[in-house]
């Protein structure tokens, strides 16, 4: 199986026991009935991931990986502003339906994870690579390494903001709460940007020679 095709089975196991474990519970949702959900042997899912809960993993890392994703693009001449409000209109306009609906899924699986020590390790692993891309972007933009300790803590403090932001969107959203701050497109581009400027001591956000 290759590389590509094996990371596409992870995900669609994962859709499957994210759905189970909000449905009915992660403790009264087995392995059979992950497996039975997707078509598989039960055999099968174990060759994949190590537990019922690692099922979880790869719906939980799509809950930032649009955001990461967004980060590697920014362009050295824009404002993070400016970057991400071009960038999430253009999710929010052109994002497949089947990615919308795992960003969902995300949330309620971090939400989970609030009453689930094993979601909860997921989705700070997840947060951990977000940390680890951020070295990377922001060492770029510093013209210093990634290993640089002043880019390791700006890139920490950034990976903070995403995840303590991520959290509370999520939980409104799966609360059905209110979430009229972060409801139109340039104010959620701009809290995130605000946050990661103030994070960093404002070493973060400009555009860069």
């Amino acid at each position: 199986m290759s590389e590509q095709r094996r990371e596409r089975l992870r995900l669609e196991i994962s859709r499957e026991a994210a759905r189970l474990f909000w449905e009915q519970g992660v403790a009264a949702t087995s392995g059979d009935q992950i497996a039975a959900a997707v078509g598989l042997s039960t055999r099968t899912i174990w060759r994949h991931f190590r537990s019922k809960e690692s099922c979880a993993e790869p719906i939980v890392m799509r809950g930032v990986v649009t955001m990461t994703r967004l980060l590697s693009r920014w362009p050295r001449e824009s404002s993070l502003e400016d970057h991400l409000i071009a960038e999430l209109s253009r999710f929010g306009d052109e994002a497949p339906p089947v990615d919308q609906a795992d960003e969902l899924l995300a949330m309620r699986m971090i939400f989970l994870g609030e009453t689930e020590p094993a979601l909860r390790t997921a989705w700070l692993m997840a947060c951990d690579q977000v940390e680890r891309e951020m070295r990377t972007i922001i060492g770029d933009r510093l013209g210093r390494s990634a290993d640089d300790l002043e880019v390791r803590l700006h890139a920490a403090a950034s990976a903070a903001v995403i995840r303590v932001l991520d959290e509370h969107i999520g939980d409104a959203v799966v609360a059905g709460a209110p979430i009229t701050e972060f409801a139109e497109v340039q104010v959620l581009a701009r809290r995130y940007a605000h946050m990661i400027r103030t994070a960093t001591g404002g070493v973060v956000g400009d555009p860069v020679a």
